[in-house]
């Protein structure tokens, strides 16, 4: 067994025979229906048992999937800062994250269509436990993360992906993606965990840190989503936390969220391209001799680039509206904005709970919440 197995997507070389494996099971057949509707099963089913490489299953099946998806349940996606991204170039992406499944897919898409190198992207053991699911993202270029290990076994882990996405990064010219944190926003503030930059830091081969951090060129990412198709799960958890009880998820939780965050209504959606961060880095390494300051720096020039580029919608400032009890924002969105998003309170909560109510509107206006602080939120 090699070093990066058990956590690795397939290599090129693997793919054919986990399609072969996977062509006849129902959640292929049902992904494959979905995403070409006019095709006879025997046409895809040929077209997928030709292929032998993660980027022709990306490209030709996957690509289609990720249109689909869009078309049925958006209003579309909009894009901005890709042409500052170098062709045949690595970065390390870290962004927010909203969306099991959508914020890479999203990203990937977005960098195929402007001929970017595509990511291989972190996802956590806990959402591929199902043996399809697993095999369906070791094709789409997932590499895992194992949650919920103890210490010393964590700290071996953690070694192992950080060693690993500095193969992907500095040998491989391939792009990786990670969220900025461990598991989903729930609440709508985005922050930067430290823990996921001295992760990636006991991957670092250089003598200064921040040279490493240089080298592997991160680029931060900002994701918005004018409506959450997952907003209403969220709430059993964000009221645990309120009544200072440890939230323990349902089984199969991981999996309706994620089939939730596919196939419901999210209308727009934007994805934003940071600076890469050369003259933050140079900065934070002039202005901090500390490796644990210079990390908390770091994090905090992650956040700064993902807030202030954070995109609002009209639910954002509608939420803020009702949170706060103004007309702050009332030039931004119209009366029967208001009321789609009012009807969306009714349907998804009990608003006579007043946690429940001021955990839904805080994870709309949040956003809006954090980037005044970096102008006004307009």
């Amino acid at each position: 067994m090699q070093k990066f197995d058990a956590i690795r997507p397939f290599y090129d070389a693997e793919v054919n025979e986990a399609l072969r494996a996977s062509v006849n099971h129902p959640m292929m057949k049902a992904l494959m229906n979905f995403s070409f509707p006019d095709q006879a099963d025997e046409v895809w089913k040929e077209q997928l048992l030709k292929t032998h490489s993660i980027r022709d299953f990306q490209c030709n099946f996957i690509y289609q999937s990720l249109q689909k998806v869009l078309e049925k349940t958006s209003d579309g996606l909009s894009t901005s800062g890709f042409d500052k991204l170098e062709k045949n170039t690595s970065y390390l992406f870290i962004s927010n994250h909203r969306d099991i499944i959508l914020d890479t897919s999203l990203l990937n898409g977005a960098l195929f269509d402007h001929g970017l190198v595509m990511t291989a992207s972190a996802i956590g053991d806990n959402l591929v436990r199902k043996s399809f699911l697993r095999t369906l993202s070791k094709l789409n270029r997932n590499f895992i993360v194992q949650r919920g290990l103890p210490p010393r076994e964590l700290l071996e882990s953690s070694k192992l992906m950080s060693e690993y996405i500095r193969q992907l990064l500095r040998r491989e010219n391939r792009s990786v993606w990670i969220a900025q944190r461990e598991g989903r926003t729930k609440d709508g503030n985005d922050a930067t965990h430290s823990g996921v930059l001295k992760m990636l830091a006991m991957g670092s081969d250089e003598a200064n840190l921040m040279d490493y951090f240089r080298k592997i060129k991160v680029v931060p990412v900002s994701i918005s989503y004018e409506y959450d198709p997952t907003d209403a799960l969220k709430m059993p958890q964000l009221m645990a936390e309120a009544n200072n009880e440890i939230y323990i998820k349902e089984k199969n939780e991981d999996f309706m969220t994620l089939l939730s965050g596919i196939m419901g209504q999210k209308k727009h959606i934007h994805i934003h391209i940071g600076d890469v961060l050369k003259t933050e880095i140079d900065q934070i390494e002039r202005e901090n001799d500390n490796t644990n300051k210079q990390i908390q720096a770091l994090a905090q020039a992650i956040d700064d680039s993902i807030l202030s580029s954070y995109k609002l919608w009209p639910t954002n400032y509608i939420a803020y509206d009702l949170l706060y009890k103004t007309n702050e924002y009332a030039a931004y969105y119209t009366e029967n904005e208001k009321q789609l998003f009012e009807r969306r309170l009714d349907l998804k909560i009990d608003q006579t709970n007043p946690i429940l109510l001021e955990g839904f509107l805080n994870m709309y206006a949040n956003p809006v919440v954090n980037k005044r602080k970096y102008q006004n939120a307009v």
